[in-house]
């Protein structure tokens, strides 16, 4: 329970749905213990009533006989009991006084009032049942909702290092299955438990108080039933946890699959796709039986043992009414109570499933809801307004942590705003790595990035964030209008449609959109299948220019345009460069020849800098790409 015990702060902001919960499912089980003493008052009044009056006139003897001869000796102290219990009003109905027919009513009248009492027991029991489930159950749903937001910004908090260490499909299993499995604790587990608890206190108090040998012996079997249970959780605790692990991999192995469906396809290995996971589907199936060849013990235990203690109670109890030691009510009564603990004690198998599998899914949510972003603002970050004056790459070298590979190497440069700033080179030279550093996406394992003379971790990270247009190389659009992708960057009151526009006309992308049928209202299909690479492309482009940034980086962002867009795309860039700092990333020469500066990388190193022209008539690396692109096909 140690991982369940960090819910406590959750259900600490529902004081009164706990509190009221309790409340109600006290009145519930008060109401579950007094109907069947109802059963057992009453079975004994009738008993009484019969032995001293009827049973002698079956036997052939007169009423004056019974009366007159004291034929039932008993029947004084039966009169006094039935008083005793239903009060002075009885004397109405005393069969000594107004004969046999008037007896075999009253036995009428106290057996419709026994059940009208019992089903009104019953109604009030249903009624705060209902209250019941509505304080704890909506406790357990707000929690839910509460859990999965907390998941949710955690998932937004932690950076790239972590997303590539871990599988989209598990991600997505923890904020929706673990958090399912542990909403099933505070809900339905936390309601057994307390039900049974107090069940237990009201039933066995009750028992005790009527004899409490008989409710030792109604009892015994309980114990035995503790211990199977201790023995098969631990087992169901491994084997929920290895079901959690196989139903992670089995939605892992589908999200993959369904996003690379056009692969899938074009390849033709839908049937060797089909196979694998009938294969994974297979592993998860034989986890799943496995934990519910486990679960089915309990059921049958617990019917088995409660079974027991209800013979026990009958023969018990009935050695002791033939002693005279007991009333035959209280046997009817016993077995009331001994089944009415059948199924809070056949729960229990089930509530501690429900609390090893919760137990398990909060490990698997607590993993990752304990790790800290490498990413974070350091305690003296500055978070006032932030202005852009400089970006300074000082003797930057990186290596990434996954494979090793060094890419970057002591890179040097700076970009201010009115300045475009080209970043280019071959395949694998380090240019991608400069801009997830420069959106400081990630940090350098060497040297700094510095902005307006302070290092990058100095400033407020959403501060700096919030100066920054980003057009990564990997587009991603969102399964959304196209007016709010492109507004993606803005806050919902700040995008105006004009000015969505405005940015769509500047990413040459405007008269593609008003030639769809819904125009801005279009809405894409994830990751924006409906539309063309460089249309994507565009759109991203649109989304960065929006936000009018003081820093503008844009990551091989016109590798999917053709010739006569990009220049239109590199005048709106130009436009943009005026005013802003523009860090421009391209492996094309045609993208890059109108940069204010040129730094060429080669093996992650700064190999040439300088201007396009300059650069173009040295005999470098920069010289022999334009002439490899500019060169005849």
């Amino acid at each position: 329970m140690r991982e369940l015990w960090k819910l406590n702060p959750y259900i600490a902001k529902y004081p009164h749905l706990l509190i009221g919960g309790i409340v109600f499912i006290f009145f519930t089980n008060v109401f579950a213990v007094y109907a069947p003493s109802l059963i057992g008052e009453g079975v004994n009044a009738m008993k009484a009533v019969d032995e001293s009056f009827l049973a002698p006139m079956r036997q052939g003897l007169t009423e004056s006989d019974v009366f007159n001869q004291a034929a039932a000796p008993e029947f004084p102290r039966t009169l006094e009991w039935i008083r005793a219990r239903f009060g002075e009003k009885t004397a109405a109905w005393n069969p000594v006084l107004n004969g046999k027919q008037d007896a075999l009513a009253w036995m009428k009248r106290l057996a419709f009032w026994q059940a009208g009492l019992f089903l009104l027991a019953y109604l009030l029991k249903g009624i705060f049942l209902f209250f019941t489930r509505q304080t704890i159950i909506v406790m357990s749903r707000r929690i839910e909702y509460d859990l999965k937001g907390t998941i949710f910004d955690q998932y937004q908090r932690l950076d790239a290092t972590f997303y590539k260490a871990q599988d989209t499909g598990d991600l997505m299993n923890r904020i929706s299955e673990d958090v399912s499995k542990v909403r099933m604790y505070l809900g339905p587990a936390i309601m057994y438990t307390l039900n049974l608890t107090m069940l237990i206190l009201l039933v066995v108090s009750v028992m005790v108080y009527i004899d409490w040998r008989l409710t030792l012996y109604a009892l015994l079997p309980l114990p035995l039933m503790s211990v199977g249970i201790y023995f098969v959780s631990s087992r169901i605790n491994r084997q929920s946890e290895a079901v959690q692990r196989q139903q992670s991999g089995l939605s892992t192995f589908v999200q993959q699959h369904i996003a690379g469906i056009r692969v899938l396809k074009s390849f033709q290995r839908e049937n060797d796709a089909a196979e694998r996971f009938s294969t994974e589907a297979d592993r998860y199936k034989d986890s799943a039986l496995n934990l519910v060849k486990t679960e089915a013990l309990f059921m049958p235990i617990i019917v088995l043992l409660v079974g027991l203690s209800t013979i026990l109670t009958i023969y018990i109890g009935g050695q002791r009414v033939i002693a005279g030691e007991l009333e035959v009510g209280h046997i009817f009564q016993f077995v009331f109570y001994v089944n009415l603990l059948t199924w809070p004690f056949a729960s229990v198998g089930w509530v501690t499933s429900l609390v090893q599998k919760a137990e398990a899914s909060m490990e698997r949510i607590n993993d990752f809801m304990e790790a800290e972003p490498l990413i974070q603002s350091s305690s003296m970050a500055t978070s006032n307004d932030v202005t852009m004056e400089s970006l300074v790459f000082d003797n930057v070298s990186y290596r990434y942590p996954e494979t090793g590979i060094e890419a970057l190497k002591g890179v040097s440069f700076s970009v201010e705003p009115g300045q475009i700033l080209a970043i280019t080179g071959r395949t694998g030279s380090g240019k991608s790595t400069i801009a997830q550093l420069a959106m400081r996406i990630m940090d350098p394992s060497s040297g700094k990035v510095v902005m307006n003379g302070k290092s990058l971790p100095d400033w407020d990270l959403d501060a700096f964030r919030g100066l920054t247009g980003y057009v990564p190389q990997d587009v991603f659009l969102f399964s959304d209008s196209i007016a709010a992708n492109i507004a993606f960057g803005l806050a919902a009151d700040q995008a105006d449609l004009k000015d969505v526009k405005s940015a769509a006309a500047e990413a040459h992308v405007a008269h593609n959109i008003e030639g769809f049928e819904h125009g801005y209202d279009t809405v894409l299909g994830e990751r924006g299948v409906n539309l063309s690479g460089g249309q994507k492309q565009r759109i991203s482009i649109a989304r960065a220019f929006l936000r009018k940034p003081p820093l503008l980086i844009l990551d091989d962002c016109l590798s999917a345009v053709d010739t006569e867009t990009e220049e239109v795309i590199l005048n709106s860039i130009r436009e943009r460069g005026r005013d802003a700092a523009v860090l421009l990333i391209s492996h094309r020469i045609s993208s890059i020849r109108g940069a204010d500066q040129v730094v060429v990388l080669d093996d992650g190193r700064v190999v040439e800098s300088g201007t396009p022209n300059e650069l173009a008539q040295a005999d470098g690396l920069y010289a022999r790409m334009v002439e490899q692109q500019t060169e005849p096909v």
